[in-house]
């Protein structure tokens, strides 16, 4: 099969091939899938350059997420062969074929394809939990996205106004609020460069956000500091910006607001009954249509280098699927 590996970290992709391997070989517990979307994600780009928290050593197949179908699973796994399934792992989903865990699968929710279910799993999975289980999100209430643009800003955008909150989508570019507007439709939009407090302050009428979600860091971080209510939380997802930033404990102190730390995936695993949970409060919002995956781009995986380099450019608005 042909399968896009890691062969050495590299800061330029000089070390990432695709090149023919070995068919996998299905282990019992495991369900072997014939990949036929998978969905790129900031990970897989820091993993080629040896940046991620998972640091695996290489050669290693990159992809965290993928859809297919199923070609061979055991009897009782609750799969059987031809079953539209989604999933992954923290590599091995930017090959042809792939032999996961049983329970590292779900079935696609009905109406959505398998590059839609490809876009939606990561991203949408980091937005539940950051917004939903970590943020204990609301009706009513005022969240304002970083990274708007990205495929879990855009998810986190996507599923804040499905769940009734307020949504002040923000990003680095004008051109990329543009965009917004269109596909997210936020309540509102600002540029998230230099001091950007008294605009999130004059949009809530003083009142601040309830949930602030950050997948940037750097200034942005900084900043939104001054953008969070009492009593509200600022979610920390990332660090896109570069800078991983600092703070003085009575910032959060004086001002009353909590920084809480997410690490979705690490949650599931962690706690295996509320991932699954998630899981089905998103396959249910998307089976009612009331979220709905952005692709920027589908690309076959020969082409594999534009999104990652269009991705490292921070051209992406939504989500990049690779087909195999």
């Amino acid at each position: 099969m042909k399968a896009l590996v890691v062969e050495q970290l590299s800061p330029d992709l000089s070390g990432v091939t695709l090149t023919e391997q070995p068919d996998p070989k299905r282990k019992v517990g495991e369900v072997l899938v014939q990949v036929r979307a998978a969905s790129l994600n900031y990970p897989d780009l820091l993993m080629t350059r040896g940046e991620y928290q998972f640091k695996p050593e290489p050669p290693f197949i990159s992809g965290l997420e993928m859809t297919g179908e199923v070609i061979e699973a055991d009897p009782g796994s609750g799969f059987a062969a031809g079953d539209r399934v989604m999933g992954g792992a923290k590599t091995g989903a930017f090959a042809e074929q792939v032999s996961l865990p049983a329970l590292s699968l779900r079935k696609i929710p009905e109406g959505l394809d398998f590059a839609q279910a490809a876009a939606m799993g990561a991203a949408y999975h980091t937005a539940y939990v950051a917004l939903v289980e970590l943020g204990g999100l609301e009706a009513g209430q005022c969240v304002l996205v970083h990274g708007a643009s990205g495929g879990a800003g855009l998810a986190a955008c996507d599923l804040a106004k499905a769940l009734g909150a307020t949504v002040i989508a923000a990003s680095h570019s004008e051109d990329k609020l543009d965009v917004l507007r269109r596909i997210a439709r936020p309540h509102a939009t600002i540029l998230n460069t230099g001091r950007f407090r008294e605009e999130v302050s004059a949009l809530t009428d003083g009142k601040l956000c309830d949930l602030v979600f950050d997948p940037v860091g750097g200034d942005v971080f900084d900043e939104s500091t001054r953008c969070v209510t009492f009593g509200g939380k600022l979610l920390v997802v990332g660090f896109v910006a570069g800078r991983i930033p600092e703070i003085a404990v009575n910032i959060p102190l004086i001002k009353g607001f909590s920084i809480v730390g997410v690490r979705a995936g690490e949650y599931a695993r962690r706690f295996p009954d509320r991932g699954r949970r998630v899981a089905e409060a998103i396959d249910r919002l998307a089976s009612e249509k009331r979220i709905t995956p952005h692709i920027d781009r589908m690309l076959p995986l020969a082409q594999w280098r534009e999104g990652f380099d269009a991705m490292d450019r921070g051209e992406i608005v939504g989500k990049v699927v690779l087909v195999p």
